[in-house]
């Protein structure tokens, strides 16, 4: 699913994603009215995981029918539309990936974000927002390599750790301010002064 794929790629930035998602706070907001699909567009966790993290809190799941009748209440109506402008406004989500996230049409994801108080983008200005999302986690990364790499750690290690080039690792390294460490010569010592 392209949502899926694009958290993958591109982690939540919204700070409560930051805590470890549990089986019972999923299971509250299944029991709530969510789907699985909106879990996972939320959560930034895969489907599987999802649904173990249900099974393993003891969830009762609903057929698709069940969830369609639920949502006919106006509650769960709004529970949903302010879960849908949660994933437009603070992941950068198109009405297509909410579209997919709610299981309906674009056009009425685009009328349940509307309904929540949201403002449609234009889709320069969804660009926008993701460039501006990949910045601000490129940053923090950068800061996290610094400190691993002044606490002691090697630029290589830190390569194969986060499964970047070293290329890439002495960028995101130069980017956050790292005072470098002289590097190491490899293969014998030079010789001091020449035999007679």
């Amino acid at each position: 699913m392209e949502l899926r794929r694009m958290n993958q790629q591109h982690p939540p930035t919204n700070p409560a994603q930051s805590q470890p998602v549990t089986p019972d706070a999923l299971r509250k907001q299944y029991e709530a009215g969510a789907t699985v699909h909106e879990l996972v567009a939320v959560s930034g966790l895969s489907y599987g995981t999802v649904l173990n993290r249900l099974h393993d809190a003891g969830t009762v799941m609903r057929t698709s029918w069940q969830t369609r009748r639920m949502r006919q209440d106006p509650q769960a109506r709004r529970r949903l539309a302010a879960r849908l402008r949660t994933l437009y406004e603070q992941q950068g989500a198109t009405l297509t990936e909410l579209a997919a996230a709610a299981g309906g049409t674009r056009r009425g994801a685009r009328r349940l974000l509307i309904e929540a108080g949201g403002t449609v983008r234009t889709t320069q200005q969804t660009l926008r927002m993701r460039a501006a999302a990949r910045a601000v986690e490129r940053h923090k990364l950068a800061l996290s390599l610094r400190a691993r790499y002044e606490a002691g750690a090697t630029v290589p290690d830190l390569a194969q750790e986060c499964n970047y080039s070293v290329a890439t690792v002495y960028r995101l390294l130069h980017q956050a301010g790292t005072l470098m460490r002289p590097q190491h010569r490899h293969g014998p010592a030079p010789r001091e002064g020449k035999r007679p």
